[in-house]
């Protein structure tokens, strides 16, 4: 298999309309307030009501979700737990924007994703969305921040501003010392946090991650952790996809499916209160050996 290959940003901006106004404009907190500048108050973040999702296999219908009805308010941060088959992954893929429901109503922001087309929807979610999953997703042979520059590039953002917030970006996860260090030559931890700063560069309301301490182990586990803590502090909603118990414990909500259904919704802090003090992970996982060999 030869190297991976960057998209070039060019042609992707070609295959799309322009927009009326840049995709990364707003200040630092600007997307991140309560109220709109007409007083009135913000919609939540998300808003699913009686969403369904059937899959067609052949003459087999599969329904992986069953009018699932959620609402998560801004600066909140949920774990959403769930064995194999119980549904979360598709839920996160229609929260992500990645996927469409069967049937029912899902608004981010206030806005009706059924009103959208595949650009809009596109757009929105670039706009609205950071995504962090459990296998990093960064391009092979390409440095740290050359990866965090991917989704300015995207937007439009000229080469040196978007270099300067991706170097702001990697150095608020504790990567400013990893700049130019390819995917290969950083740990499992390391490339999380890289994924993470790519995630935040656009400055998204929103952070999804999918299992994202799913590779690590429980000493970078804790590390991510604290970094998606800190982000819930400074505003952001986040939305975290786990199955294990301890890892959703550090979250202020925790909500179960089971069978395509919502089985429990637990909170453990208010919205606007501060997550709950990181504790020790006992679902560690065994260290890869990037990772042992970080270790003093």
């Amino acid at each position: 298999m030869g190297p991976q290959r960057i998209p070039d940003p060019r042609s992707v901006a070609r295959r799309r309309q322009a927009r009326e106004r840049p995709l990364v404009e707003r200040g630092p907190d600007a997307q991140l307030i309560d109220r709109r500048r007409d007083g009135h108050p913000r919609p939540p973040a998300i808003l699913v009501r009686k969403v369904v999702k059937t899959y067609e296999l052949g003459q087999i219908r599969v329904r992986a979700l069953r009018e699932v009805s959620l609402r998560i308010d801004r600066g909140d941060f949920v774990a959403i737990m769930g064995s194999s088959g119980s549904g979360k992954s598709t839920l996160m893929n229609i929260l992500g924007c990645l996927d469409i429901p069967t049937s029912g109503t899902y608004r981010i922001d206030g806005v009706d994703l059924r009103s959208l087309d595949e650009d809009a929807l596109a757009d929105l979610r670039s706009r609205k969305i950071g995504f962090v999953f459990q296998s990093f997703n960064l391009v092979s042979r390409t440095s740290a921040v050359a990866n965090v520059e991917l989704p300015l590039a995207y937007a439009g953002v000229d080469r040196h501003t978007r270099r300067h917030r991706a170097e702001a970006a990697l150095a608020a996860v504790g990567m400013a010392d990893r700049l130019n260090h390819q995917p290969a030559e950083l740990s499992g931890g390391q490339q999380q946090r890289a994924a993470v700063a790519r995630a935040i560069v656009t400055n998204p309301t929103m952070i999804l991650a999918d299992e994202p301490t799913g590779n690590l182990d429980s000493r970078s586990t804790e590390e991510v952790l604290r970094i998606f803590s800190r982000l819930n502090q400074e505003g952001r909603t986040v939305v975290l996809i786990t199955h294990e118990p301890d890892v959703a414990e550090q979250a202020k909500r925790v909500i179960h499916l089971s069978d395509g259904e919502i089985v429990e919704d637990r909170r453990t802090a208010g919205v606007h209160d501060v997550p709950p003090a990181m504790r020790s992970q006992k679902s560690a996982h065994e260290p890869l050996a990037a990772d042992a060999a970080e270790r003093p």
